[in-house]
């Protein structure tokens, strides 16, 4: 018996397009071990050019799912987002209940693209409905390629100059310009920013720079320091610069991390959060409502990005626009007011 697609493609079709036999079709289509990964991929795509509704003749998830969301960590400087990264987890349970909201379920990808072709394998040997991206890292223009494809996918990540693929993210200029605005109005004259090379950072620390000119405060370059998105790192970065004499009164963080890591390395040197230099962090994680004293932080809702994120993948629209979250300032005990 021939299964039909949308427009009546059956597996006859599929077979004579893709040069094999029907049974090589069904046993793709059902993910069969004996296949190759190469014939799968190739008739896969064909099935998904030709509308052939393969997905739903082949083996249900455990709870009979109406969907499924691969979820993919790009490959970072130094390797692939820990899947224990605090904010990691946090963004992911989001996107896990916005998932089971919709009926569908998820999975967390073992794979760390670093190139193109590692993107559409991806989503090409992927039987999920679509694939969440959790950063662009330095794949910008790649992901320009894929969008111009039949992939369906979503970033969460920056917006970045020419992007052809959608995006879901905070709006990380106008955080890194809020908290370092608030610092000033505090008196904080020398400011630190801590962050990384990634879109995010950059964008927050560029940020950090209109704050500054806006509040009438000199660019000082001792005044930044490289740091990953871990605490370690942090601490490493300001013990150094403490050694060094380099003189601060307040730390602008592009994550909550590296704030918590900041202040471990200030209260190792005897210095006092907010009484000589006040913090914010980026994010508002738990943590930085646990932590002591509690952070002020500039707050990414998680919770909407969980819900933007699978809608962008399970109702795709032509529209490829990014979307920006909404940032707000959270003030508590860190920077002192």
């Amino acid at each position: 018996m021939n299964h039909t697609g949308n427009n009546n493609t059956t597996l006859e079709d599929l077979a004579r397009l893709a040069g094999v036999s029907i049974s090589t079709v069904s046993r793709a289509l059902n993910d069969h071990p004996l296949i190759s990964t190469r014939t799968k991929q190739r008739i896969w795509a064909l099935a998904r050019d030709h509308e052939y509704p393969f997905r739903r003749h082949m083996p249900a998830a455990p709870i009979g799912a109406a969907g499924s969301i691969a979820i993919v960590t790009p490959h970072m400087r130094g390797g692939p987002l820990p899947l224990s990264h605090p904010f990691f987890l946090e963004l992911l349970a989001n996107i896990g209940e916005a998932a089971r909201a919709r009926g569908c379920d998820f999975t967390v990808s073992h794979t760390a693209p670093t190139n193109y072709d590692d993107l559409v394998s991806v989503v090409t040997t992927s039987r999920a409905s679509g694939v969440i991206f959790l950063g662009q890292s330095m794949l910008h223009e790649e992901f320009n390629r894929l969008a111009a494809t039949n992939a369906r996918f979503v970033v969460w990540g920056a917006r970045m100059p020419g992007q052809a693929y959608g995006t879901v993210g905070s709006d990380n200029l106008l955080g890194g310009r809020r908290a370092t605005l608030h610092l000033a109005r505090l008196g904080r004259k020398q400011i630190l920013f801590l962050g990384g090379s990634d879109p995010e950072a950059e964008q927050r620390r560029r940020g950090y720079l209109e704050g500054l000119k806006e509040s009438g405060l000199e660019v000082d370059p001792k005044l930044a320091a490289q740091v990953e998105f871990e605490l370690e790192s942090a601490e490493a970065a300001v013990t150094r610069l403490l050694r060094r004499n380099i003189a601060f009164d307040g730390i602008v963080a592009a994550s909550d991390l590296i704030a918590l890591g900041a202040i471990r390395a200030l209260r190792r040197a005897g210095l006092s959060v907010p009484h000589d230099v006040s913090v914010v962090g980026y994010d508002d994680m738990l943590l930085a409502r646990l932590s002591t004293p509690a952070l002020s932080t500039i707050r990414q809702n998680t919770e909407e990005a969980g819900r933007k994120l699978v809608s962008r993948v399970l109702d795709p629209t032509p529209d490829h626009q990014p979307e920006h979250l909404p940032t707000d300032l959270i003030v508590r005990e860190s920077c002192g007011g």
